[in-house]
């Protein structure tokens, strides 16, 4: 097949849109998962929105002129997050996906990224093993939770909106825990009103993006998590991911109502450490 790669343009959004909700629609109903996008349209804005950000390289595949593919990475923090990537359903199986990874880690090693990673769904067989081949390793399963907002306290955590007053303190967290920063997601998401931090003893002990898909949070102990997830006015997206080997946490949110709707793998390619406290990944990682 005949492929192009070039960096996607505004204009792109709306046929990148309409592929992605199409090829994650595709994969999710024939192994009788939800679907991760709800209309073309939800898919649009979010690939319009990344488009326009200058710190998200987006990149389109087009056959005779005809876009037939896209993927993106994330280039706020230290750790390129890539995803989402999507095929057209007529394209697929026939090395476009291939070309689309391939171009991000050709950037990635241009860029002297120290590493990048990325989040799959368990259930697709054909991408962990495309990921598996070019180099990614299998880091943590996670798990996909939804349900009703909880709308409860912990006992002895304050749960507030995040300032650019707190961002100092929440990097030091983030890199104690993950041995770098995640600073400049962390800044969009107090300019857009939606990061929270959570306080124990007058002292902040965690922060999170939002409990949504495209978000992450950080924290010392799994209590912190747990008041920032029971303070969320929504889990946007799909939900919000935990990973499946803290029990404790799991078997808590379950037993708050909420449910299970996919697992999910995370995966890396070059520097990765082993978190040494509670956090909650994105989409991207």
């Amino acid at each position: 097949m005949d492929v192009t790669l070039r960096e996607a343009k505004p204009a792109d959004a709306q046929e990148c849109g309409r592929i992605c909700f199409e090829a994650f629609g595709k994969i999710n109903t024939e192994h009788n998962f939800p679907r991760d996008f709800p209309s073309p349209e939800v898919a649009t804005e979010l690939l319009s929105m990344m488009i326009a950000h200058p710190e998200i390289h987006v990149v389109v595949a087009e056959r005779d002129r005809h876009i037939v593919g896209s993927n993106a990475m994330d280039e706020r923090a230290p750790v390129g997050g890539i995803g989402p990537i999507s095929v057209d359903p007529d394209a697929q199986n026939s090395g476009v996906g291939r070309q689309l990874m391939q171009h991000m880690l050709d950037r990635a090693a241009a860029r002297r990224l120290p590493g990048v990673r990325l989040v799959q769904a368990a259930f697709h067989n054909r991408s962990l093993s495309l990921y598996t081949k070019l180099g990614f390793d299998p880091r943590e399963p996670l798990s996909c939770l939804q349900g009703r907002p909880l709308g409860t306290t912990l006992p002895g955590c304050r749960v507030r909106p995040a300032t650019i007053a707190d961002l100092a303190e929440c990097n030091r967290l983030c890199t104690r825990v993950h041995g770098h920063a995640r600073s400049n997601e962390l800044r969009d998401a107090v300019q857009q009103g939606i990061a929270t931090v959570v306080e124990r003893h007058d002292r902040l002990t965690g922060y999170a993006t939002a409990i949504a898909f495209f978000s992450h949070a950080v924290a010392e102990t799994n209590d912190d998590l747990k008041a920032l997830i029971a303070a969320a006015p929504a889990f946007l997206g799909p939900g919000f991911l935990v990973p499946t080997r803290n029990a404790e946490l799991l078997r808590w949110c379950l037993n708050q109502g909420l449910r299970i709707t996919q697992p999910m793998t995370l995966m890396s390619l070059g520097l990765y450490n082993e978190p040494r406290g509670a956090y909650l990944p994105s989409i991207a990682f």
